[in-house]
């Protein structure tokens, strides 16, 4: 696909900012000509991530062939169409897409926006439509209305948790379940009625709730991930323990943070192998050297996963009759970070991975309850395109 203009890119952000998800594709003048473009790697994968469609599965010929309802949005009416999904016989069977009538609305190297939402696809053109003037009309237009739905649709579990938040805020300071740094979001989870549990999946209907206290600008917890045992030299966390832990309070512990600018006091110091796509952990010991290493890949995927939408909610810590209380009052809402930036924020040493690993002096259990990667607030904006604020 071509560089973008500035131009298409405020276009595309004014879709993303109302919470709708597209994929771009640039038909060619040979495939205008000849009705046919080229289902691209994100075209798939946008496809396959929204059930409409699967090309893997797919098998080659006309007669397998999958129609689909679409739609092409133009500045003032909807054009009713059909998209043809379908791997010909001719070479490797390269997946292919068009959409009959398109190229009455089209010109060659013309950025077309495809938005899936209730098994159809919409076809809007980033390069010709002023999507911004359209979006800030008072009066009605097809694109507005389309957008409208979608975004209501899109931000209805947002604004459902919303609600339930700034109730609870109504309600002033709220006594902490408990004495710990983790008070805030515990405190928050069960005014929400939310079970505490050790799933990796988001808290409230596919988003991640992140609290934390307004006076203590400390690092987020983006995620917790382990490294790839297999493709380590050492194979557990309790082998970690063993090489660079320390006693303290009766327990032996490895408590610490891990950067990829300086090494910490245990020696301890990442490394980003972008050729290989790993993340690798090195001592500065020489017959130590690299001992775990986590593949780029899993990182994105656990970002992904746990971060697809995120409220980071920000409380004021209160000491009432000697005892926390926790007033919220504001909530950072974000979507789908920017798998490209979270390599460059480890590399700039903007995230970072704490270590807490302990065993027990009394059973010798070895606990971990980590490796937590977290990310430094100045940060967050960079990791994730524009978010909404909201003041409770």
């Amino acid at each position: 696909m071509r560089i973008l203009s500035n131009t298409e890119i405020n276009r595309i952000k004014a879709l993303t900012e109302r919470a709708i998800e597209l994929t771009l594709i640039e038909p060619t003048e040979t495939g205008l000509e000849k009705s046919i473009m080229d289902a691209t790697g994100p075209v798939r994968s946008y496809l396959k991530e929204k059930s409409l469609h699967d090309y893997g599965l797919q098998t080659q010929g006309p007669e397998h062939k999958i129609i689909i309802d679409a739609q092409i949005i133009t500045h003032d009416k909807v054009v009713d169409t059909k998209a043809s999904l379908y791997r010909p016989i001719t070479k490797k069977g390269d997946p292919r897409i068009w959409f009959k009538k398109l190229g009455c609305y089209t010109s060659p190297n013309d950025i077309l926006g495809l938005i899936a939402y209730k098994h159809k696809l919409y076809v809007v053109n980033i390069t010709t439509l002023d999507i911004i003037s359209l979006l800030s009309q008072s009066v009605a237009n097809p694109l507005k209305e389309i957008i409208a739905e979608l975004s209501y649709d899109a931000n209805m579990v947002a604004n459902e948790l919303l609600g339930l938040i700034r109730n609870i805020a109504r309600k002033g300071p709220i006594p902490a379940l408990l004495n710990a740094d983790t008070a805030v979001g515990r405190t928050l989870e069960h005014a929400l009625g939310i079970q505490i549990n050790s799933s990796k999946n988001p808290d409230y209907k596919g988003i991640e709730l992140k609290s934390f206290r307004s006076e203590r600008p400390n690092r987020k917890n983006l995620f917790a991930q382990v490294p790839n045992w297999t493709l380590s030299k050492f194979k557990s966390s309790a082998e970690i323990l063993d090489a660079f832990g320390y006693s303290r309070q009766g327990d032996f512990k490895l408590y610490c943070t891990v950067s990829t600018l300086v090494r910490n006091s245990q020696g301890l110091q990442f490394k980003l192998d972008t050729n290989l796509a790993h993340l690798v952990e090195n001592s500065e010991d020489k017959t130590i050297g690299n001992f775990v290493l986590w593949t780029l890949e899993t990182l994105h995927s656990r970002l992904l996963e746990k971060h697809n939408e995120t409220f980071w909610v920000e409380a004021e810590s209160i000491m009432l009759d000697g005892h926390e209380h926790f007033l919220y009052k504001k909530v950072q809402h974000t979507r789908k970070p920017i798998i490209s930036q979270f390599d460059i924020l480890l590399e700039q040493g903007l995230i970072t991975m704490d270590h807490l690993i302990k065993k027990h002096g009394v059973t010798g259990k070895v606990v971990e309850k980590g490796p937590l990667f977290k990310i430094k607030p100045k940060a967050i904006d960079l990791l994730f395109p524009p978010s909404q604020l909201y003041i409770l």
